[in-house]
């Protein structure tokens, strides 16, 4: 009956396609439930405040198509928390609350020939995820359920040591019949950038990366421009208009890693050209002291007005998200000191340790630059290939400075913050030749 089923699908999908015998199909899904207390996740809560408890899912399906000198993608999900749908939907209700989106959908043409083995330059437009070096200024943000993804267009030249990336997007509103003002902030959208930003107009930038041996060197510029406005008075109320024309800035700065059997070392450099300059930089190490433990210290330092654009900052300032997720948390900039250690004691097991103590990189009137500390630990179980269980726990020991009128703005805070997750992971794949 299985071979049956498969050999009945193979049929009706090569139908779909006008395709060659070397033609590959793939399809794959992902079904991912987190459930999270979060008793201070993201800011302390006021001391008369409840934690809270939810499950959310994510629901993902996966189309990819891959023939000569071309290849498809497309990616459908469906994010909601659970229960917050009447178990009979309707548009009443529930019309703000769609979490049904398209996350990708792209074509990449290759402009060389796909049997030329020495370099490939391609075209790959569309809706798309971006993921570059480590994923700090550019990557998909995977841990959020939504993700992040981008509307560009971008130009590859890959070959055996560099890669040279050029991208762009315009971003509009509708089909205009004049002009091209853009509002970045409308209905329903979230938050576009790591500090909880709106929506730039438009994006240009180049990567360039070269591997020599055991290391990677990368160097990323990067502008964006965003829409200006001005405010308004309609009846008495304050009514925000947008322009057609922008403000720019330019981000610009070096990645560097380098892996051996022993180690594990990466450092960074930005630069940031705004209305407030600004810069970011980063080095850790960590070490393999045995085959199965790894343990190093680390440092961040982001000075006062520094964007850390469209990365995952999950991965790096803390399980507990305080810090550029979303929601500025000041503009004071940030320290980060931290140590982190990896065990895998089998093929199944990963579990990792982690400690962040934050400080203010600039001053703040009135208040010391101690942020707070935070321990965080994770493990992940891989039950088979496409099954896996993870879970963690993140306790924050906050300030009166990390709850101050500049920074969370949050009086009469609890000082100790917990935070606890469970997800289960589910990803089947097929491939159809």
């Amino acid at each position: 009956m299985k071979k049956l089923f498969l050999s009945g699908a193979s049929f009706v999908l090569s139908g779909l396609f006008i395709r060659p015998a070397y033609a590959q199909l793939s399809i794959n899904a992902q079904l991912r439930t987190r459930s999270e207390f979060r008793d201070g996740q993201g800011a302390p809560l006021p001391a008369n405040a409840k934690p809270a408890f939810f499950t959310s899912q994510r629901s993902r399906l996966n189309l990819g198509f891959n023939t000569y000198r071309l290849q498809l993608g497309l990616t459908v999900q469906d994010v909601r928390v659970w229960g917050q749908d009447a178990s009979t939907i309707n548009r009443t209700t529930t019309a703000d609350n769609n979490g049904f989106l398209l996350h990708e959908a792209w074509a990449a043409v290759m402009l060389t020939d796909t049997t030329v083995k020495n370099y490939t330059l391609s075209l790959k437009a569309g809706r798309q995820e971006l993921v570059y070096d480590d994923s700090r200024l550019l990557g998909n943000l995977d841990w959020l359920q939504q993700g992040r993804r981008h509307d560009a267009v971008l130009l590859r030249y890959q070959s055996a040591k560099w890669q040279l990336h050029l991208g762009a997007a315009f971003n509009q509103n509708k089909e205009n019949g004049s002009g091209t003002i853009y509002n970045p902030t409308p209905p329903g959208n979230y938050a576009a950038n790591t500090n909880g930003g709106s929506m730039y107009k438009s994006m240009e930038f180049l990567h360039a990366s070269r591997k020599t041996g055991a290391q990677t060197l990368s160097f990323l510029v990067l502008a964006d421009q965003f829409s200006r406005s001005h405010t308004d008075t309609v009846n008495n109320l304050p009514v925000k208009t947008w322009e057609a024309t922008t403000t720019s800035r330019i981000t610009a700065g070096l990645y560097w890693n380098h892996q051996t059997k022993l180690l594990e070392a990466t450092a960074a450099g930005y630069f940031q050209a705004a209305t407030n300059p600004s810069y970011l930089l980063s080095a850790n190490v960590l070490f393999k002291l045995s085959s199965t433990f790894s343990v190093g210290p680390g440092v961040d330092y982001t000075s006062p007005w520094f964007d850390p654009l469209y990365g995952t900052p999950h991965k790096f300032w803390g399980n507990m998200d305080y810090f550029y997720v979303a929601s500025p948390f000041g503009r004071e900039g940030l320290q980060d000191y931290y140590l982190k250690s990896r065990w895998k004691p089998s093929a199944k097991w990963m579990i990792n340790a982690d400690l962040h103590q934050f400080l203010s990189a600039g001053s703040i009137p009135g208040y010391n630059k101690n942020l707070g500390t935070e321990a965080d630990i994770t493990a992940t179980y891989s039950l088979t290939r496409i099954i896996s269980i993870e879970g963690g726990y993140s306790h924050y020991w906050s300030t009166n400075t990390l709850t101050s009128p500049t920074v969370k703005n949050i009086a009469n805070s609890t000082s100790n913050s917990n935070w606890a997750y469970l997800m289960l992971t589910v990803k089947p794949e097929i491939f159809i030749k």
